[in-house]
């Protein structure tokens, strides 16, 4: 996909987002809101959804709402693309997963993820949305700048 695209198709979409969540304080309502339009909108989006900081076991990351296949239920902070970014607070753009120390194969299709920490508007991380490719190198710069705008559009309010 190209460059201009992309950032259309972002552009649509994060119109779409505002629009719909306008007001929403529901964390899962919001999640499955996001999930639902950003998979329906990028056909190249193979699992799109979000692992939530589990309160109860503040160093693992539950699975919340999603698009796609099984996701992986439970995935400790700190191990696998996921809980690196959870664990950094730093967006994960990984270009090929089986070749990421320490990946966790949810589905083994996956081929390529962005991972983007979500934060609150305290700061203190909820949780990551997670968004795989069947194919390699899917995801870059522009989907890194505009996934991270939008968490933070979406969640940080």
């Amino acid at each position: 996909m190209q460059a201009d695209q992309k950032k259309a198709l972002y552009e649509e979409a994060t119109k779409e987002l505002v629009s719909i969540t306008e007001g929403e304080t529901n964390v899962t309502a919001l999640m499955a809101t996001v999930s639902c339009i950003l998979s329906e909108k990028f056909d190249y989006y193979f699992w799109t959804g979000f692992y939530v900081v589990d309160p109860k076991k503040e160093n693992e990351l539950v699975v919340g709402p999603y698009q796609g296949t099984l996701g992986c239920l439970r995935i400790p902070i700190g191990r696998g693309v996921c809980g690196t970014a959870a664990a950094t607070r730093e967006t994960q753009l990984v270009e090929d997963v089986h070749a990421f120390p320490g990946h966790i194969a949810c589905d083994s299709r996956s081929n390529s993820e962005i991972v983007v920490p979500v934060v609150d508007a305290d700061g203190r991380l909820i949780a990551v949305l997670d968004v795989d490719s069947v194919e390699h190198g899917s995801f870059d710069e522009i989907d890194r700048v505009e996934l991270e705008t939008l968490m933070q559009r979406i969640f940080a309010q």
